[in-house]
């Protein structure tokens, strides 16, 4: 019996990035499996990927797959090198199969050349931003210790155009608790996004996420909290925030729109510029060498979703713990990121326990539930 098909692909078009944060996954975490990989994805494996998509495709009867451009930076591959990757996928793709595109990116390269090859292929674009200038600097600088803000801020207010409304996918920031939450929203809010994605720091029980290590309290699940009563109570909605969107589709029967909650299992697979295979970016916090030993040269997508570390991750409540089964809200959470629920201990590290934010998550699932109940019940029959 096949497993859930893949539909995304991540592709790491360009694994250096022009600025360093601090924060970063891919270069500060315990997978150092860059260093050894192209800068630059080559147009062959490019177009090796692009055809193990489209046989995926035709496996599973797919009508449309997705493809993210992401790094490091992937605008350093240039106009034309992203240009062309575009259009090796769209070549490559059975009859009636539909190719959609996003990329990722930190905005600084974020051209008017760019946005028209976006406009021109409806390529999605989505930038990383932590908030205000004080919030941004705490992390997101040049290897030089410079501000990158006001050139992050100049691309987004490029992308915010009119022209480019279809193409602007909205704000990536990762939480920091250093930031106080509302203004960081409202910060935010000013580049009139149409979606937010607050992401939490990417950390496990063996690298704990700031804040987390010793325990104390649910500072992750406030900080979101303090957003959530401010975005809810607004008179008109602002703007979609990802992770409470979908806490609220989960609590009301609907799917999420991200992989950290639900249990349905991860839609995509990440290509390395090497054309290695791996599961969800974040398995770079978990340990060094995270990687499956796959790839697109020698391997299906179909091989890498039979994977045993990529299979766990997609088993539902079945590949959850004993206490992430009994949890009265395992529907919503999930058990949180797979990559989150990592602890070390025997080969390949332990993935049975519930997740680092197991306790926020909890709290902020109530806390939403709670507010959404007490709305239902005022609703006339």
């Amino acid at each position: 019996m096949l497993a859930a098909p893949a539909r995304e692909v991540v592709l790491k078009l360009h694994e250096r990035c022009n600025i360093a944060c601090d924060h970063c996954y891919m270069y500060e975490a315990a997978d150092q499996g860059w260093r050894a990989r192209p800068m630059r994805m080559p147009a062959t494996t490019v177009a090796r990927t692009a055809d193990r998509l489209a046989e995926h495709a035709r496996t599973h009867g797919l009508d449309a797959v997705r493809v993210v451009l992401h790094g490091g930076e992937p605008l350093l591959a240039g106009v034309a090198g992203v240009e062309a990757a575009i259009r090796t996928f769209i070549e490559a793709m059975p009859a009636g199969v539909r190719v959609e595109f996003a990329v990722q990116t930190n905005g600084i390269l974020l051209t008017e050349s760019f946005l028209d090859l976006f406009r021109r292929h409806g390529v999605r674009v989505g930038v990383s931003l932590d908030g205000d200038r004080a919030a941004n600097d705490r992390h997101r600088r040049y290897a030089n210790g410079r501000s990158s803000y006001d050139e992050a801020v100049a691309g987004i207010a490029r992308l915010g155009q009119p022209v480019n409304q279809p193409i602007y996918g909205g704000l990536l920031c990762t939480v920091d608790l250093a930031n106080d939450p509302v203004a960081t929203y409202e910060s935010l809010l000013e580049h009139r996004p149409p979606r937010i994605d607050f992401l939490l720091p990417h950390g496990n029980w063996a690298f704990p996420p700031p804040g987390l290590a010793p325990r104390t309290g649910t500072p992750y699940a406030d900080w979101l909290i303090a957003i959530f009563d401010r975005w809810y109570a607004a008179p008109v909605l602002e703007t979609e925030i990802r992770i409470l969107d979908s806490i609220m589709s989960l609590l009301l029967g609907g799917p999420a729109t991200t992989e950290m909650l639900g249990l349905r299992p991860p839609s995509a697979v990440v290509v390395e510029s090497d054309g290695t295979l791996e599961g969800n970016d974040a398995l770079k916090t978990t340990a060094d060498g995270a990687a499956t030993g796959l790839s697109v040269h020698t391997n299906t997508l179909d091989d890498m979703l039979a994977h045993p570390a990529i299979a766990q991750a997609r088993q539902g409540i079945e590949g959850l713990g004993p206490q992430c089964r009994a949890c009265p809200v395992v529907g919503v959470c999930g058990g949180g990121l797979h990559a989150h629920r990592y602890a070390a201990g025997s080969a390949g590290g332990d993935f049975s326990g519930p997740s680092v934010y197991c306790d926020d998550l909890f709290a902020l699932i109530g806390h939403v539930r709670n507010r959404l109940a007490a709305d239902l019940s005022r609703t006339p029959a």
